[in-house]
């Protein structure tokens, strides 16, 4: 929601050029919301989705950081500032997405290794019985 607003502010100011970043993360956040309540990342194992969704998140907060600041620092319209304000909120918004998301990820990370080496053993002791 907070995109949208974003990118409704750029359209109405003199800094419309920014306004394909918010538009896009808009489009981003909604599929992987749309993914994940329908339940596309139970289907799809091989796409990594916690990951997909820490890479949004790093790439929205650094992209609202530096439009934000070019917003406020650049344009003196009010739409242009009302933008980057939300552009910092967002920062803040996606800056605490990256944190929990990326505990997500490490847990994530964890089930995989772990569940790794033990298929492993078990191919291994398998083959080892076969050759003897």
């Amino acid at each position: 929601v907070l995109s949208f607003i974003i990118f409704i502010c750029y359209i109405a100011s003199l800094a419309a050029s920014f306004m394909m970043a918010p538009l896009l993360e808009f489009l981003l956040a909604l599929f992987l919301f749309f993914a994940y309540a329908s339940k596309l990342n139970e289907k799809f194992k091989g796409v990594h989705w916690p990951l997909a969704d820490f890479l949004r998140c790093v790439t929205a907060a650094i992209i609202y950081f530096a439009i934000s600041i070019a917003a406020v620092s650049k344009y003196s319209d009010g739409a242009s500032k009302a933008a980057g304000v939300f552009g910092f909120a967002a920062t803040i918004v996606f800056a605490i997405d990256f944190y929990i998301t990326f505990n997500d990820l490490v847990t994530f990370l964890k089930q995989g290794s772990s569940d790794s080496p033990a298929g492993r053993k078990t191919e291994d002791e398998d083959s080892d019985s076969d050759s003897d």
